[in-house]
């Protein structure tokens, strides 16, 4: 094994960046040759059974040893960080220990970078942006890349209208958001917009999927309180950390997806909530807007804003079978734009932008030393 292209995920915990990775490396594994430094994920011993010798885990040591010399063909091996600590190795090994390598870094945040990111995102050798907005941020953006969904994990149910039945909560149909349970998520926005509209609506349930960390349980738990106190704890429920491996189900079993961070770098949970039929509603702030197609596969609703949440699910949940084709055009739209095959593709065309330019670099040395050289 003699990975071409080396991916690192070296955070414990299992993050939006752990989950891209997950679902992008068995399918870059049927192009390229490729090793994973980084923590246990779900799927990684399935993607490597799945792609033999063209992927295969490495330890830091095993990295380090290959990466000291270039590949067979005399190409610089390529790292591919995708946060700061591991742009801080890979500057390291390339430029103090004076590694034959190459970084490619893939950039998500819509802001300005404070002066040290910005400097270690200026020493890669390729850049991709997710969006054309995370890509005004990084002025050495070599292409701007979507994230994309595995088709596979995210599928979609036999029959929407249905499939709540199975979960045993109360009600016909689920309404759902998926993500961390704390401020910057939404939770709030989310549980006060189901407090208005679940009286309205009895046929629906509400459930929150997401794991709440200590510095935010004063948080939940006043969320909880408020939930009691206007007697809907059976019909808005906190699940918890769902394990990776059962988040698709969850999808498949709501009708309705709900987004409404009050910040987003990318957000992937509008793309698993259309793969899975759902229809969407979303807040205006990561790549939302590119995702849902306002009106035919849901709604996009300015931030912060309980009152124009309240009215766009009103709209989608006052008709399910309308909500149900809304979930079938989006996951139409998922496989025709938003797929992590085409996710893969765009990566791999900055690989190559990133061979490329070495050559020309070497060629153009070579060139050089021989004009130096003739008398």
């Amino acid at each position: 094994m003699n990975p071409e292209v080396i991916v690192t995920n070296i955070k414990k915990r299992f993050t939006g960046v752990s989950g891209t990775v997950n679902a992008l490396l068995p399918v870059q594994a049927r192009a390229l040759n490729l090793g994973y430094l980084g923590s246990d994920m779900p799927g990684a011993g399935l993607a490597a059974a799945q792609c033999g010798e063209r992927f295969t885990r490495l330890t830091f040591w095993q990295a380090l040893r290959l990466s000291c010399t270039r590949l067979p063909d005399g190409r610089k091996r390529i790292w591919h960080v995708r946060r700061d600590p591991e742009m801080m190795l890979a500057i390291l090994l390339r430029d103090v220990l004076r590694l034959p390598i190459a970084l490619v870094f893939t950039s998500a945040a819509k802001h300005r970078h404070s002066w040290f990111p910005r400097w270690l995102i200026s020493k890669m050798d390729g850049v991709i942006s997710t969006t054309p907005e995370a890509g005004s941020y990084v002025p050495n953006t070599t292409r701007i890349v979507h994230h994309g969904i595995s088709l596979e994990r995210f599928a979609p149910p036999n029959n929407k209208l249905t499939v709540w039945q199975r979960t045993g909560l109360p009600g016909q149909y689920g309404v759902g958001v998926f993500g961390r349970v704390r401020p910057d998520k939404g939770s709030d926005i989310y549980v006060d917009a189901m407090l208005q509209l679940l009286p309205e609506f009895p046929a629906y349930t509400a459930v929150i999927a997401g794991l709440c960390q200590p510095q935010h349980e004063d948080f939940k738990r006043a969320l909880v309180q408020k939930i009691a106190a206007q007697g809907l704890s059976d019909r808005i429920v906190f699940l918890g950390e769902v394990a990776p491996a059962a988040v698709g189900e969850w999808y498949q079993n709501v009708l309705i997806t709900v987004a409404c961070p009050r910040y987003e770098p990318f957000g992937l949970t509008p793309l698993e909530g259309m793969a899975c039929a759902c229809a969407v509603v979303a807040s205006d702030t990561g790549a939302f807007k590119a995702i849902v197609n306002e009106g035919v596969t849901g709604h996009v609703v300015p931030t912060d804003d309980v009152t124009a949440l309240v009215l766009a699910l009103r709209r989608v949940m006052q008709d399910p079978v309308r909500a149900a084709d809304m979930g079938r055009l989006g996951r139409q739209r998922v496989e025709q734009l938003f797929s992590v095959e085409r996710e893969a593709e765009g990566i791999a065309a900055v690989y190559v932008a990133v061979w490329a330019k070495d050559a020309a670099g070497k060629t153009m040395l070579t060139q050089q030393s021989n004009e130096q050289a003739t008398p």
